[in-house]
């Protein structure tokens, strides 16, 4: 019976000129326990000021960064080199909305341990961060890198894919994105796919039946069926890994 290293304990600190799609990512790594967002920045001047403010035990292990808004491949470099100089240890994960061989260079000669596409991480990011801890450099599954010129971009890891349990019919799978993934109210996600509360709520009771009969994850006591619901269901396939 495989089990979750709970023993991870990540502090975490996202970077992205995005609202929304700060809030998201804020969101997804609150759901792991491995994972603790203790800053959420919309600038490299709210990044900094924190960094400078904060105490040697509460700088961040990970910092996950908005590439495509730094002022480019250069900006991005010199920022990742500062930043390995200031914190020791610290890991550096690039998020871009799509792969730019300027900055996947730039992300790799900087010493950027993960270069990934957002679409192609979203729910799993905790994931993807806990996967990239073991590896010198990790690319999202659907970039390519021909053509590239860093010796870390030739030998970088892939994430594995994400686990899909065919299991679970289409409508119990929604009932359970919407609810779990998404974090809607139950009575939201009944309006969103047409159906009584009372079907939604079946539909969320089946799919947790579903995914605890068909992984053998074993999970501490005290976490509740959603949390091991959306830590099923945003997981890498086993035998690749993480």
């Amino acid at each position: 019976m495989p089990n979750i290293n709970m023993n991870v304990n990540l502090k975490v600190v996202v970077l992205d000129t995005d609202y929304y799609a700060l809030q998201s990512i804020n969101s997804y790594l609150a759901w792991d326990r491995r994972t603790r967002v203790t800053l959420m920045a919309q600038s490299l001047d709210e990044l900094w000021a924190y960094i400078n403010r904060v105490g040697v035990a509460e700088q961040p292990n990970v910092i996950v960064v908005d590439a495509d808004h730094v002022g480019g491949a250069s900006a991005l470099q010199t920022m990742l080199e500062h930043l390995r100089r200031r914190i020791k240890k610290v890991m550096v994960i690039c998020l871009v909305r799509a792969a730019d061989p300027a900055l996947m260079e730039a992300a790799a000669a900087g010493g950027a341990r993960g270069y990934f596409v957002k679409s192609e991480v979203g729910s799993q990011i905790a994931w993807a961060i806990v996967y990239a801890l073991d590896r010198e450099f990790t690319l999202s599954r659907g970039i390519e890198r021909r053509g590239a010129d860093h010796p870390r971009l030739r030998a970088a890891d892939r994430l594995p894919q994400q686990r899909q349990f065919p299991e679970l019919t289409g409508r119990i799978r929604q009932a359970i994105e919407l609810c779990v993934l998404r974090g809607m109210p139950a009575q939201l996600a009944a309006d969103e796919m047409g159906i009584s509360l009372h079907t939604i709520r079946s539909y969320i009771k089946e799919g947790y039946r579903i995914l605890e009969a068909h992984d053998d994850t074993h999970f501490p006591d005290d976490f509740s069926p959603q949390e091991r619901a959306f830590m099923r269901l945003t997981s890498f396939v086993k035998d690749e890994g993480a």
